[in-house]
């Protein structure tokens, strides 16, 4: 079935797309063109800086992370999405970080893998449009492509890129997943949001690693969420007091945030809280055996990280917790049983505690 690609029937349906979008749990949909050149400069300077770190896979795409149309042929125009994802009923972020002896998980992995949340729904959007108009081409991502989404998604008009490198709305704050789907489609670009970071720094002050190095520039070498989830190896011993109790990605940057004040809670129940991650102790996350861990979080975006970085993580935050006999105990038991990468951080963590 052929369908038709004049200004109105595109403007129409892309109106209809919002309506659907909606109704599948997305707070704002928009359109954007494929023309990312301001993207690509500032990409490839970034990465010739180095701030990349190991994450090799960020250059190894070449244009294809920046030119659409070189990832999947055929590209005219991608529809981008947000969906909130801060649980409305957990423990207060800002008290857990204060409580070093619990483990701080960044609030987007508290419940289910938002991958297969957003991908499931933007498959559902793709076929709700295919029988709209019939057959087009189409491919949908969730942050599992070379794609840059927070540069597609500011033109698309779904907020501005913050000075902390994330979405920000003037409504919902930066709480919320993005994603996308690559069309043939000419469907008309939606405005642009104006940036209104203004002169506020917090996201730059509070950054407990200093890895905003200058507003919109994170140095990932330096960000405790590559340090704990992208990083495979040694954590670096000048970031490991820094890195507090966080044992999973890090939210400073957004729990400062001015316009967070506006964030909405998520409605769907996939982001739900599971396992009591939001407040849980270090104590006892780090007694579980490696079935336990892949047991517990089934399903949840922890899990691909491995048993091993998840201990590695929780030896280095009982390193930072007040000095216990029997965290001291915790840490030389699991010593013997651990791999090398774990053992050298646990080795960290029980010369802290010796020294508090």
């Amino acid at each position: 079935m052929e369908h038709e690609t004049s200004t109105n029937n595109m403007q129409v349906l892309s109106t209809k797309i919002i309506d659907w979008g909606k109704a599948l749990g997305f707070q704002k949909i928009g359109f954007s063109s494929i023309n990312l050149e301001a993207t690509e400069q500032h990409l490839h300077q970034w990465i010739q800086q180095g701030f990349h770190a190991d994450m090799e896979w960020m250059h190894h795409h070449g244009c294809k992370r920046t030119q659409p149309e070189q990832l999947i042929e055929g590209t005219q125009s991608i529809i981008s999405v947000r969906m909130d994802y801060l649980p409305p009923d957990g423990a207060d972020p800002k008290l857990l970080l204060n409580h070093p002896e619990a483990g701080y998980i960044s609030r987007y992995a508290l419940g289910r893998d938002y991958h297969k949340v957003l991908r499931q729904r933007l498959q559902t959007l793709a076929v709700k449009i295919q029988d709209e108009i019939g057959q087009f081409g189409f491919r949908v991502f969730v942050d599992s492509a070379p794609v840059m989404e927070k540069p597609i998604a500011a033109k698309a008009g779904l907020g501005w890129v913050g000075k902390h490198s994330n979405l920000l709305s003037k409504t919902s704050g930066s709480w919320f997943f993005l994603g996308e789907i690559y069309t043939n489609l000419p469907l008309p670009a939606s405005s642009p949001i104006t940036d209104h970071c203004g002169s506020c720094s917090a996201c730059i002050d509070v950054c407990p690693t200093q890895a905003i190095v200058a507003p919109y520039i994170v140095d990932a070498r330096r960000c405790i969420s590559y340090l704990t989830i992208e990083l495979k190896g040694i954590i670096p011993l000048e970031f490991r007091k820094a890195i507090g109790n966080r044992i999973y990605g890090c939210d400073d940057c957004q729990l400062i945030c001015p316009w967070n004040r506006f964030a909405n809670y998520s409605q769907q129940a996939d982001f739900a809280i599971r396992n009591k991650l939001d407040c849980s102790k270090l104590l006892n996350l780090f007694s579980w055996s490696e079935p336990t861990f892949l047991n517990r979080l089934q399903g949840s975006p922890i899990r691909r990280i491995g048993y091993e970085r998840w201990q590695r993580n929780l030896a280095v935050a009982l390193g930072n917790s007040p000095k216990n006999k029997v965290t001291l105990r915790f840490l030389k038991e699991k010593y013997q049983e651990s791999s090398d990468l774990v053992k050298h951080h646990i080795e960290w963590a029980i010369d802290q505690q010796k020294q508090q």
